[in-house]
């Protein structure tokens, strides 16, 4: 599986732009990163699904990658906005991937908009505040305060690869960091890390579609992740998969392990999807 390159295209949004991808024909993939990365965390993925038949989307999240940084709030609530926008722009409903961070504004977007849902896949998700973690976040925030939060992220970022690497792992971390010295990128990051998953647990028992949960066993961000994993199952009545040696980013580090999983769900969603035509 390698990286191809693709167009990148603009979604129009009050205060900004927010940037995506699309590949492939068929039933939408809307693909979500995580906080402090790139849509091209998907790019070990991405292709495989649009040549199993769907049209897959990725988009960089306020801030980030190629998205404007002119925006006036940032994190999970305004990312489920820009999500719902982009599946009603692409012709939803989607089947909705979300990473880390991107987690918990998809279950807002699938509770908010069941109609626009055909499926959860959360990967490696932040769908609730850590308990007891308090602490733990402001020290993070104050670490990721300017001037500090390129050189801090640039060096964190490859604890939460606990396990294997990605091949390219270090020219993707040098991307990510060139990302996040664009004009403004650092400040909008900042604010995005202030942002709470209060309101995705909150949602939780609202959530009707179909829910996968893929969890490295290595994610550093879970004391238990196998735990974090099976509780978000069994909150959404989904299912959880546990891949060996990752951390935070199965996605890039097993992506073979995470398309299989992913590819089962969403063969399942299309034919549930089938069967209610």
């Amino acid at each position: 599986m390698t990286e191809e390159a693709v167009p990148t295209l603009y979604l129009d949004r009050p205060d900004g732009r927010v940037a995506y991808d699309v590949r492939g024909s068929g039933p939408l993939v809307v693909l979500a990163p995580g906080m402090g990365e790139l849509r091209r965390t998907y790019r070990f993925v991405a292709p495989a699904l649009a040549d199993a038949g769907w049209t897959v989307a990725a988009a960089d999240l306020r801030g980030h990658g190629d998205s404007d940084a002119t925006f006036d709030v940032y994190g999970d609530e305004p990312t489920a906005d820009d999500l719902i926008a982009l599946i009603e722009h692409l012709g939803g409903p989607a089947l909705v991937v979300g990473n880390s961070m991107s987690a918990g504004s998809a279950v807002i977007v699938a509770a908010r908009r069941p109609e626009l849902v055909s499926g959860l896949a959360l990967l490696g998700p932040f769908v609730r505040d850590r308990p007891g973690g308090a602490a733990a976040r402001m020290m993070f925030r104050a670490l990721m305060l300017r001037p500090w939060a390129v050189p801090v992220w640039k060096t964190y970022l490859p604890s939460l690869y606990e396990g294997a690497k990605p091949v390219d792992f270090d020219q993707h971390r040098r991307l990510v960091a060139d990302a996040l010295r664009r004009p403004g990128a650092a400040n909008a990051f900042v604010r995005t890390t202030r942002t709470s998953h209060a309101l995705s647990e909150s949602l939780l028992d609202r959530v009707e579609a179909p829910a996968l949960v893929v969890m490295g066993d290595k994610d550093p961000d879970f004391p238990d992740p196998r735990a974090e994993a099976a509780w978000i199952a069994r909150a959404l009545s989904g299912e959880a998969v546990v891949v060996p040696d990752a951390g935070h980013y199965p996605q890039a580090q097993q992506p073979e392990a995470t398309l299989d999983a992913l590819l089962t769900f969403a063969e399942g969603v299309r034919d549930d999807a089938a069967r209610g035509a």
